[in-house]
């Protein structure tokens, strides 16, 4: 689990008028940034386990629900090492849930490759604190880069 530093020339990810922004607490991303690195990239995505998508959104446009489009790849990004959450996508979840599926398509982005995407130079560094803080205690319980446990002798 690789600790972060923080970039001491970072520059927060501007936000122009009519960006989507996914708000989690003080950390917020620039979602329409996001998604124009991801087509620029040309970024892979894969198709994941509903079950693996964290449940937790709390509210949903229910009319959006129903004209969810499936077929865009939601949006996870790495909070935690080896741990993702939805930052897009969550009518498209919820209507693939209803409809009874057991897989979507997500682009599943490392910590190196959203970070670049906060909106605040404090959420910034309120981050590198957060991720660094989840290393520490996983290498304390013994957790190896794999998330497995590690052999204690």
């Amino acid at each position: 689990m690789k600790l972060l530093k923080a970039k001491p020339d970072y520059v927060p990810c501007p936000v122009v008028e009519g960006d989507e922004l996914f708000p989690n607490g003080i950390f917020e991303f620039n979602i329409t940034q996001i998604i124009a690195y991801i087509k620029s990239s040309n970024l892979a995505y894969e198709e994941i386990a509903l079950s693996d998508v964290p449940r937790g959104y709390s509210s949903l446009n229910e009319s959006h629900v129903d004209t969810a489009d499936t077929t865009v790849p939601v949006i996870l990004a790495e909070i935690a090492p080896n741990r993702y959450n939805l930052i897009d996508g969550h009518h498209r979840v919820e209507k693939v849930r209803r409809e009874g599926a057991a897989k979507i398509t997500a682009y599943k982005l490392s910590v190196e490759q959203h970070i670049g995407f906060l909106t605040s130079h404090k959420a910034y560094v309120e981050y590198i604190d957060y991720w660094n803080g989840k290393c520490r205690l996983l290498r304390k319980e013994g957790v190896s880069l794999k998330g497995k446990q590690k052999n204690k002798q």
